[in-house]
């Protein structure tokens, strides 16, 4: 189906309506994968116990649920979740958060584990990991692949992206963003024509190549990839018998792709959803800086970030918990939090918390000072603690008294410090066993 089939014929109020039940039959014969096996080691300490896609983000959602949500929002009903690292938190959010799609309509959101269904390894890369599913794939005869990337932040309508894919004739269309230059080294980067179909890729390069007319940028991959599905099915079996290949999107797929088929890019300003001043968001929350600043931002008076959005809202599964409750109206001992975000759960006791994001269950005793802090969830903070440009892990137990991000000496000592400064705390350098195994 092309767009130019809805075209002939249609003009006025009648074309807007056929242009959007084209999306809608285009989003109804996809099928969308979530690559959310990665490790993400970058994030340091926070993927010890967890995958990056699992991580929490926002005051009460864990990073996957951006991508996931997007899926709904956009009318995709039918998502493949592929995990391998350090699981079972991410499967556990899946199955509270994410069992409300109708089965009996053919929606689902299903778990895709590493299982060897294949042949006897896990998944070798990200297009290994898609290949190792062709059953599966294969089984729900969809029209079109959309592949996603699990540990992205974004606000995105897939539904123009299937359209854009659509109106091209283009085999492979693939997301992308404009990204300052010396940051594009960490992506993949594409060279474009004037009708945006690629005319080079390069994964992660030395000098990447800047968009014309805009020197200080570059054209980075989101790792978001539009396949017909036959057309995506050959290419993997073809790239899983190359010796040579690393199985992956990014590293052999495209590039192959580039000079053989029509595959083009899709700017994420054309389909970014509920945009401030008309700039794309997307966050690679890939660094325990990154990860720091993009949950700090959310507490600024306008964030980039727009979740008060009610017509594209972020679903996540969250705890029944009371409303966060603010005690104490003494000099020196009130419970304020300023410039903040507190989560359901939290009891600020005679506390002063400023420029700081709590998510769910957070207890803060009395006479602390918390700045510019990232409280995971579950966390206690012991009287007269201060904690400055912190990310508290989940479950740590702060002792009464402690000060972080007073002296940078001392904390890396016990603690692991960023380069700009930022102290993240897990529960092991307290010394507290949460993860038992002996």
């Amino acid at each position: 189906m092309g767009a130019s089939q809805i075209q002939n014929g249609i003009s006025g109020a009648s074309r807007a309506e056929a242009s959007t039940r084209f999306i809608s039959l285009l989003t109804k014969n996809t099928m969308a994968l979530i690559l959310a096996g990665g490790r993400g080691s970058r994030l340091k300490h926070l993927t010890d116990w967890r995958a990056k896609p699992a991580v929490p983000f926002g005051g009460k959602f864990r990073i996957i649920d951006f991508p996931l949500s997007n899926c709904v929002n956009s009318g995709i009903r039918r998502i493949g979740v592929i995990t391998q690292y350090k699981a079972q938190s991410l499967i556990t959010h899946i199955q509270r958060g994410w069992s409300f799609l109708g089965g009996q309509l053919g929606e689902f959101v299903e778990v895709m584990p590493a299982q060897q269904r294949i042949q006897e390894s896990w998944y070798q890369g990200t297009a290994d990991a898609v290949f190792q599913n062709l059953d599966i794939l294969r089984f729900y005869e969809p029209q079109y692949i959309l592949v996603l990337a699990g540990d992205h932040v974004y606000k995105m309508d897939y539904g123009r992206l299937l359209a854009h894919h659509v109106s091209n004739a283009a085999d492979c269309t693939v997301g992308c963003v404009e990204v300052p230059r010396e940051e594009a080294r960490a992506f993949g980067v594409m060279a474009v024509d004037e009708s945006l179909r690629i005319t080079e890729f390069q994964e992660k390069p030395n000098e990447p190549k800047p968009i014309p007319g805009k020197p200080e940028l570059a054209l980075a991959s989101m790792g978001i990839y539009v396949f017909n599905a036959p057309f995506l099915y050959e290419q993997l079996i073809r790239d899983a018998d190359e010796p040579r290949s690393e199985h992956d999107f990014g590293r052999d797929i495209i590039p192959y792709l580039i000079r053989r088929y029509r595959v083009f890019a899709h700017r994420l300003q054309d389909s970014c959803v509920n945009m401030v001043e008309d700039v794309p968001y997307w966050r690679d929350v890939g660094t325990v800086d990154a990860y720091w600043e993009a949950n700090l931002d959310l507490t600024t008076v306008k964030p980039q970030l727009n979740l008060y959005d009610k017509e594209w809202p972020i679903w996540t599964y969250q705890e029944q918990l009371p409303p966060a409750k603010f005690v104490f109206d003494e000099e020196g001992r009130r419970g304020a939090a300023v410039d903040s975000m507190v989560s359901g759960g939290c009891v600020i006791s005679g506390s002063t918390v400023r420029r700081s994001l709590l998510f769910s269950d957070v207890r803060v005793n009395s006479y602390c000072t918390i700045e510019d802090a990232v409280i995971l969830p579950h966390v206690q903070v012991g009287r007269r603690a201060v904690l400055k440009k912190v990310i508290v892990d989940s479950r740590c137990v702060i002792p009464e008294g402690l000060q972080i991000g007073v002296n940078p000496e001392e904390d890396r000592r016990r603690f692991y410090v960023t380069e700009k400064g930022v102290t993240l705390i897990t529960p092991e350098m307290l010394g507290q066993q949460v993860h038992q195994v002996r």
